[in-house]
């Protein structure tokens, strides 16, 4: 069984960081791209940055130049370190898997998610 769980989520003053993690089990860690999603009150899920089964990285304009995704392959964790957060950054944020080489960040394109951890920026 896939599972997904996130972790890292907080509190963070405008300008600060967090590192999200996303603990993957039930699947060849390998094999799957992993995607960290986030999704504000009101608002539609939105792609932040994904990471491909060949490492290749990707990332929404909103998050290029403070963003960072990574993986250790052999702690099956992909994590996100976030700097310089605004406060449009709250979210849930979610990590997703699927099979394959994924290199779109279109939520549909994932089917395994994780139940979410929540980001919020003071301003």
């Amino acid at each position: 069984e896939v599972q997904l769980v996130e972790s890292g989520g907080g509190l963070v003053q405008t300008g600060g960081s967090l590192r999200l993690s996303c603990a993957a089990s039930g699947f060849t860690f390998d094999d799957y791209a992993i995607g960290w999603f986030r999704q504000a009150p009101g608002k539609e899920r939105e792609g932040v940055s994904c990471i491909t089964s060949d490492g290749s990285t990707y990332y929404a304009d909103s998050a290029k130049g403070r963003f960072t995704i990574s993986s250790e392959n052999a702690k099956n964790t992909v994590y996100l370190q976030m700097n310089r957060l605004q406060p449009a950054a709250t979210a849930v944020y979610y990590c997703a898997a699927d099979e394959g080489y994924i290199s779109t960040m279109n939520p549909t394109y994932f089917g395994f998610w994780g139940p979410g951890t929540q980001v919020t920026v003071s301003s």
